[in-house]
């Protein structure tokens, strides 16, 4: 019918195994997404549906009656969706692709989207590791990577995707206490430090123009996402890197302080081994990845 909105089965999925869980934090293993992109997921289906699905002010996490409701309805559909998809992979040769990505680009902006690509390609899985411990290399058990480098290393196959981009952010209490005269920033700014990139708000600053106040509380922290959390928190501000943090801008977690940004001198990068170049299943990844994540412009 002309009109009618289409909400999304992802959202529906994860919301029921939420609720089966009573928890985004198990539901977000059971799923191998974070509960960031949980709560996201439920949030954006609680929007398309008008209406709230769990009392988050309980102590524990609860289904109100509506959100009770659609999952007794909604979960046997996706049981049953899910067996007749099974019924038509019986005789069908799998294939699993390793894939290496750096925490959160994985976690908010990779992952989110995977749904796409395996429902276009249901015989080949994906195992998606997001450890850091190897970020200048390309891991030697992944059959892709996404890495940031300065300049890719020798002796394999890799495209750059797009530059590290980072823009000032706060939560939306901490930007209506923000005052900024010329650009010069005159109101209390603590500001939040990511160890790995140490010197990123004096290189803002000159950068952009802007005056930072001098002293200051600082807190430095080790993970983007535990910065992107400090900082929807309100502990400070934070240089978070777009777009791969838009579902937090989306969702009014955060949002920007200035226009102004800074890009930094590395960029993502897609890393194959050259030996793989003729490997189907591989190749299909790696241009689902070109045609989704490469910035252009």
């Amino acid at each position: 019918m002309a009109g009618r909105s289409s909400i999304s089965l992802r959202g529906l999925r994860t919301f029921c195994v939420a609720a089966r869980h009573e928890s985004f934090r198990n539901a977000a293993d059971a799923l191998f997404i974070t509960a960031s992109a949980v709560s996201h997921q439920i949030k954006s289906l609680e929007q398309e549906l008008g209406e709230q699905l769990f009392d988050r002010n309980a102590r524990d996490l609860r289904l109100t009656k509506t959100g009770r409701s659609l999952y007794e309805e909604t979960w046997p559909l996706i049981e049953q969706l899910d067996a007749v998809v099974a019924s038509y992979k019986k005789d069908r040769t799998r294939r699993s692709i390793r894939m290496s990505v750096q925490p959160f680009f994985g976690s908010e902006y990779f992952v989110p989207r995977l749904s796409e690509f395996t429902a276009e390609h249901p015989d080949i899985d994906i195992e998606v590791g997001t450890s850091d411990e190897t970020a200048d290399t390309h891991p030697s058990d992944a059959d892709l990577s996404i890495r940031l480098f300065r300049s890719p290393p020798a002796g394999v196959q890799s495209d750059l995707l797009m530059p590290l981009r980072l823009v000032a952010a706060g939560s939306p209490d901490f930007r209506s206490g923000l005052v900024v005269r010329g650009k010069r920033i005159t109101s209390e700014f603590p500001r939040i430090v990511h160890e790995t990139h140490p010197t990123a708000w004096e290189r803002w600053s000159r950068a952009g123009g802007i005056s930072l106040p001098e002293g200051g509380k600082v807190t430095r922290l080790d993970s983007m996402i535990a910065v992107v959390r400090a900082c929807e928190r309100g502990i400070g501000a934070a240089l978070v890197p777009v777009p791969i943090a838009d579902l937090w801008f989306k969702y009014g977690s955060i949002v920007r302080l200035f226009e102004e940004e800074l890009v930094e001198e590395v960029s993502y990068y897609l890393i194959s081994r050259a030996q793989d170049a003729d490997d189907p299943a591989i190749a299909l990844l790696r241009h689902w990845i070109l045609d989704n994540f490469t910035e252009t412009g």
